[in-house]
């Protein structure tokens, strides 16, 4: 599985993971301001008429300007995969780890009552602890939250949906913007 690269704005902000292909365009029309971390991939073009081959090294991380600032999502997008990732693929009713096939998303205030699907009402759950909730309310039935549900800065979303293929530069660097409650762990144990 090939590594990604993470696009920021020339402020340092981070705004989308890239395939090597799209980074390799970037670097060919001279958008890439700056870089950090280490080379993900040495690509190799053609030759020239000494006989020389090109080529570009791609950084992990790359910085692009443009014709105007481009700026973080302000929600990322809810989904079930990105959710799981963040509540560690643990029901925040009952604490137990599943695995993702296992696991529902569960409206803490059920939409039947007036509750929302935003990344603020929804929490991982296993399927007994979702289908004991139901639609009620937690204080009706005396269950509790481990965890208060909140929705992830940009930082935290591109870590989230990128976990299983993020390199120990990227995943320092999107730390640095993470969250304090996420940088100290925010299952409430």
């Amino acid at each position: 599985m090939q590594a990604r690269i993470l696009r920021l704005n020339l402020a340092g902000q981070p705004l989308e993971w890239l395939t090597w292909q799209e980074a390799s365009c970037l670097y060919v029309r001279e958008l890439v301001t700056w870089s950090l971390g280490g080379v993900v991939l040495r690509v190799r073009g053609g030759f020239n008429r000494s006989g020389e081959r090109s080529g570009l090294d791609l950084a992990a991380i790359i910085a692009c300007g443009g014709t105007r600032m481009a700026r973080p999502r302000s929600r990322p997008p809810l989904t079930n995969r990105a959710l799981f990732f963040r509540d560690v693929q643990t029901c925040l009713y009952c604490g137990i780890a599943f695995k993702p096939s296992e696991l529902t998303r569960d409206h803490v205030i059920p939409l039947s009552k007036g509750g929302m699907d935003s990344w603020e009402n929804v929490v991982t759950a296993c399927r007994r602890c979702n289908q004991h909730k139901g639609h009620h309310l937690l204080e009706d039935i005396h269950m509790e939250l481990l965890a208060l549900p909140f929705c992830p800065n940009a930082a935290e979303y591109l870590a989230l949906i990128n976990s299983e293929r993020i390199r120990g530069d990227q995943m320092e660097f999107l730390r640095s913007q993470f969250s304090r409650r996420r940088q100290q762990g925010w299952l409430l144990h």
